[in-house]
């Protein structure tokens, strides 16, 4: 078993250095070209000041040079902190702040655009452009040109030595809270490893596998097509899609075999018609995948094997439905992955009776490390799996409370009943609401908002914006545009003149998003 994750590309050199590892458009990247260029990368970054331990930032679309840094990142001992490409200079700051990030890999357009915010970000002192940093400047920041360092001479790194501990950090993935802005999730090589190897085992991926990684390799669920792949020596497609035919058309040109999205996405592809040449499976997961858009999937792909999943980026993947089960057991969870260990948790800190609703608690080896810098909401989310009664745990095991509200029945799977907190979950993505609700406040253009996610069928949920405010809706939804990503832009705006509040004070949450459905409910029934 590799120990670090850019193991995971150099165990493969012995039998498959010449098989395709990577293949973007029209480019086929072997494993021995993107082993070597992992190692002159990490090798370059090391003589000119990367220390191990260090934060490297990743802002880049899907490309080969994206995953070769990934992974030189761990050849160098440093920590990766991959950044969603669709995120503003506003959303990079503050994670490059959060983690004290000193290098940052990027783009020249990319780069151009974080102007503003650049100057703010003390910590960054390394800057890699992957197209040429010719005729650019950033104060107090080295610059450094991708191809420049690649036909550099820098001291080789023993890239195949086995190091003697995967417990150091290998990422901080940053995901969203219900409360404040996004915190960053610390995985270990073990981590992230051992999940590769779980879903693997599941999922039965050989070197015949050939997977389209559509979705953002900031997510764990996206980064884990490479990890999953590389494990089993099989081959990953990358693709920057602009509309949902788009993964028809690759599914088709690259004969793939595994395809991993979110619900979203899903119901767009259910209402197409699909090349005659079958995946072998499909998986979900970032959210529930309705009866109505799997069953038109598994019409449209008789020969293709679903598996349903859920997951949290803390805890890696939780459950997976067995394909066999999907009849038997619709709207399921399903059972725990290899190597997680479940409970249904009451508020008492009893585990719960089959069919009573409880926390769904995850322990094992899957379980990040906590929040990078965060130990009070680190304490909050990860605690002794000693606190559930009755439970043997060993000394020190931390487990994740997900803040999922689930039962299990008497066969032992796992049903979802909602969540705890008020997180937004949508196209797959989970948005905090006071996040959104600070972004529009420092817009100057309305004084108070509230932001509630809506069932939705398509996106899962769709984002509600509650404003107190004189202007018009389309000056809010021009300033969203300019501010935040395409998958947190509101889908529907309440404009009032004051917000109502509760006994105590504190903006009436439940009572806006109670009044939101009235409105709905009146314009519906005329």
């Amino acid at each position: 078993m590799p120990t670090k994750l850019h193991h995971l590309i150099t165990a493969q050199l012995a039998d498959r250095a010449e098989s395709i590892a990577l293949r973007h458009r029209d480019t086929a990247w072997s494993y021995a070209v993107l082993a070597s260029e992992i190692e002159q990368l990490a090798a370059a970054w090391c003589d000119i000041g990367m220390k191990a331990g260090s934060r490297c930032a990743i802002y880049l679309p899907k490309l080969p040079q994206t995953v070769a840094c990934s992974f030189a990142v761990s050849a160098a001992d440093a920590i990766m902190v991959p950044i969603n490409p669709v995120l503003k200079a506003e959303q990079l700051a503050h994670i490059v702040t959060d983690c004290g990030a000193e290098w940052l890999v990027t783009q020249r357009a990319r780069l151009k655009a974080l102007q503003a915010v650049l100057p703010s970000l003390p910590s960054l002192k390394h800057i890699v452009v992957i197209d040429g940093s010719d005729g650019l400047n950033v104060e107090g920041v080295e610059l450094h040109d991708y191809m420049g360092l690649l036909r550099g001479r820098y001291n080789s790194l023993p890239l195949r030595a086995e190091p003697s501990d995967n417990e150091q950090l290998a990422a901080i993935l940053y995901t969203s809270g219900s409360t404040g802005r996004p915190k960053g999730v610390m995985l270990t090589h073990r981590n992230m490893l051992l999940g590769a190897e779980s879903v693997a085992t599941y999922l039965q991926n050989s070197t015949e596998d050939r997977l389209l990684a559509v979705l953002p390799l900031s997510f764990d669920y996206g980064f884990s097509q490479l990890t999953t792949a590389f494990l089993v020596g099989a081959e990953v497609v990358l693709l920057e899609y602009l509309l949902p035919r788009d993964v028809l058309k690759a599914v088709e040109k690259y004969a793939i075999t595994g395809l991993a999205l979110v619900p979203p996405l899903w119901a767009q592809l259910a209402e197409m018609v699909w090349p005659p040449q079958q995946l072998r499976y499909f998986t979900n997961s970032g959210g529930h995948l309705s009866t109505t858009v799997l069953n038109k999937l598994r019409e449209q792909m008789p020969k293709t094997t679903p598996y349903l999943m859920y997951g949290l980026t803390e805890a890696f993947r939780s459950t997976y439905l067995p394909p066999v089960m999907l009849d038997e057991k619709p709207g399921s969870m399903g059972l725990p992955i290899p190597g997680a260990k479940l409970w249904v948790v009451n508020e008492e800190g009893r585990e719960c009776l089959p069919g009573e609703v409880g926390e769904l608690v995850h322990a094992g080896e899957l379980v990040a490390q906590g929040y990078w810098a965060d130990a009070e909401r680190s304490a909050e989310r990860f605690r002794p799996l000693c606190g559930i009664q009755g439970v043997q745990a060993n000394e020190g095991e931390l487990a994740v409370w997900s803040g999922d509200k689930v039962y299990r029945d008497d066969d032992g799977l796992f049903y979802f009943v909602g969540r705890d907190d008020e997180m937004i979950k949508t196209s797959g993505y989970r948005v905090s609401p006071s996040e959104l609700e600070e972004t529009l406040q420092a817009s100057d253009l309305l004084s108070e908002a509230v932001a509630f996610g809506v069932a939705d069928e398509l996106l899962g949920q769709k984002i509600v914006v509650a404003v107190a405010t004189s202007h018009e809706e389309k000056v809010l939804q021009d300033y969203c545009r300019r501010q935040l990503p395409a998958y947190m832009q509101p889908a529907a705006w309440l404009l009032m003149q004051t917000l109502p509040r509760n006994a105590n004070g504190k903006l009436d949450r439940s009572g806006i998003r109670s009044y939101y459905h009235s409105v709905q409910d009146v314009d519906r029934n005329g």
